[in-house]
């Protein structure tokens, strides 16, 4: 079976697939495509898929987002892939959209500019945010515009101590638009979000952890230790509960205390089914009978 034709299908449908997408149809056995925009490398149950524009600071052109759509879709169902890592190649992370690509060249082309914001906001939304697998946002450098909505859909995002953010739109005439306004206020607070926002001004990796924006801020040669680090320790837990929780915390945000209570009792439930390890029972055991761990200290023993 072709693990690829999902994304083959879909992006087919909308009118977006390139053509690197004869390769996933053409080769069904092909670990990963190759890609024009993007890398992706894959080892030990850990993917990471790296903008690679380095020479427009990893600015995101349409092209860029038809190659993360396709690639999004593909690893969602890829058994190889427990955790994902979003990097960027050179000095920056993504320094947001490509103005020329994505902006002035489909000023006229109302069609070309539908079909580029649906690809967009579809990898770094509606995907990434949904990916049922955990997701962590590498940033070694520039963290600017549109590059926070992606960002923010990645469920932890640690930062080399040198990066820089920004909310640069209002520098330029226009809003913070596609869907950062929006998502801002999952991780950064009313005043801090207007600050940036309303000001255009930058801010490092120390002031980004302050706001809640990453999880943390180090030392620029210790940031790829330090992801994979979170990374192999997320391989070792049980990827159905890692599903089952982080679907659950975001699902409850936007509902009321009773809404929540319900749904966080089917969840238990549909986990339980899902669950063919039966991570409850084996905790349990390992727990009261064996003795062999504690759970307040460290993962129950799965099989490998």
């Amino acid at each position: 079976m072709n693990r690829n034709a999902p994304a083959v299908a879909l992006l087919e449908s909308r009118g977006t697939a390139p053509a690197f997408i004869e390769q996933a149809r053409e080769d069904p056995t092909m670990k990963h495509p190759k890609y024009e925009n993007i890398k992706v490398e894959s080892s030990g149950g850990i993917t990471r898929v790296t903008l690679n524009r380095p020479d427009k600071r990893n600015a995101m052109s349409p092209a860029l987002d038809r190659e993360m759509l396709e690639c999004i879709l593909s690893l969602e169902g890829d058994p190889e892939t427990r955790v994902l890592v979003l990097a960027g190649a050179g000095e920056a992370w993504s320094a947001g959209m490509d103005l020329k690509l994505y902006f002035r060249e489909l000023d006229n082309d109302p069609t070309g500019r539908i079909k580029a914001e649906w690809t967009t906001h579809q990898w770094r939304w509606y995907r990434l945010y949904n990916f049922p697998k955990p997701t962590i946002a590498m940033v070694n450098g520039y963290c600017f515009g549109g590059a926070f909505t992606q960002l923010i859909a990645c469920d932890f995002a640690i930062a080399a101590d040198t990066a820089q953010f920004g909310l640069s739109e209002i520098n330029w005439g226009v809003i913070p638009g596609g869907l950062v306004s929006k998502v801002l206020g999952i991780c950064m607070n009313y005043r801090d979000s207007m600050y940036y926002s309303l000001t255009g001004h930058k801010f490092d990796a120390a002031q980004a952890e302050r706001m809640g924006l990453i999880n943390k801020s180090v030392p620029a040669a210790a940031l790829e230790k330090e992801t994979m680090a979170l990374a192999e320790h997320l391989v070792r837990l049980n990827p159905e509960a890692l599903r089952a929780t982080k679907q659950a915390v975001k699902a409850v945000r936007d509902m009321s205390v009773d809404q929540a209570h319900e749904y966080l009792m089917a969840k238990t439930g549909q986990l339980s089914f899902r669950d063919r390890e039966n991570g409850y029972a084996t905790g349990i055991k390992q727990f009261i009978d064996d003795k062999s761990y504690r759970p307040g200290m460290e993962p129950y023993s799965r099989k490998a």
